[in-house]
């Protein structure tokens, strides 16, 4: 959806500076962003889909996993419910947003009462084959339980490897860090992780530790900065927690 920034390596429209991903549900008249949106929004909502599923990239060192929107309001039940029905359908551990991102694609194609995901596979800036295999297995295995095409007998979705990833998690970025400095990871991606366990430390350029980042719930880590600088109030770490 967003050549130019494919082309660049950026989040974002580098011509305007705008994240396209934050410029939903768009305007015919207002900026690039706004205009790209609206295209996109109004064309989607003209094929009246069952499902839509936003294939997004998260942090470098990253987990795959399905994020769903929260439910915008009463009216998008059915959609919401249905959207999380399809996420489980995922084989990736199912995250809900947080975050009141009420700008994103997902969110507002919910608000229109389509049921939409939006499926991270893990890390951007590069083309990690493994996650391709992952999501194409995932989508592949949402549009089987569909009955959009038909799957071979021993065709299986990505594997989620804890029981504790099968449960509904939210997603999280906090602690933050309370300090600047280099940042040493003490648990990786994917690693489940308690409440009160030191996940990462922060130490100045003379390797004095200058903060220790600790759980605030269990759950499981999703993934680390892409940042190895820390600043005070800059998250570190995502996590998807109970």
């Amino acid at each position: 959806m967003n050549p130019i920034g494919f082309e660049t390596g950026s989040r974002n429209i580098t011509l305007s500076r705008e994240d396209l991903n934050r410029s939903f549900p768009g305007d015919r008249n207002g900026s690039l962003a706004e205009r790209i949106a609206d295209k996109i929004l109004n064309t989607v909502k003209q094929t009246n889909p069952s499902l839509v599923l936003d294939l997004h990239n998260d942090w470098m060192k990253s987990i795959c996993y399905t994020l769903v929107d929260p439910c915008p309001g009463s009216s998008q039940r059915q959609a919401h419910k249905t959207a999380m029905t399809l996420a489980n359908r995922s084989g990736f551990p199912v995250v809900l947003e947080t975050e009141d991102v009420t700008s994103s694609l997902s969110y507002n194609l919910l608000k229109e009462g389509i049921p939409a995901l939006t499926i991270e596979l893990g890390e951007s800036y590069v083309v990690n084959e493994k996650n391709v295999e992952s999501g194409v297995r995932s989508v592949l295995g949402i549009l089987g339980y569909l009955e959009m095409i038909e799957l071979e007998d021993d065709f299986v979705v990505p594997h989620v490897p804890n029981e504790l990833m099968k449960k509904r998690l939210k997603f999280s970025f906090g602690p933050v860090s309370s300090a600047s400095g280099i940042i040493r990871f003490l648990a990786k991606p994917g690693d489940m992780v308690s409440i009160g366990q030191a996940v990462a430390k922060i130490y100045n350029t003379f390797g004095k530790l200058q903060d220790t980042i600790r759980c605030t719930a269990d759950g499981v880590v999703l993934g680390h900065s892409d940042s190895s600088v820390a600043f005070p109030g800059a998250p570190v770490m995502a996590f998807g927690v109970l």
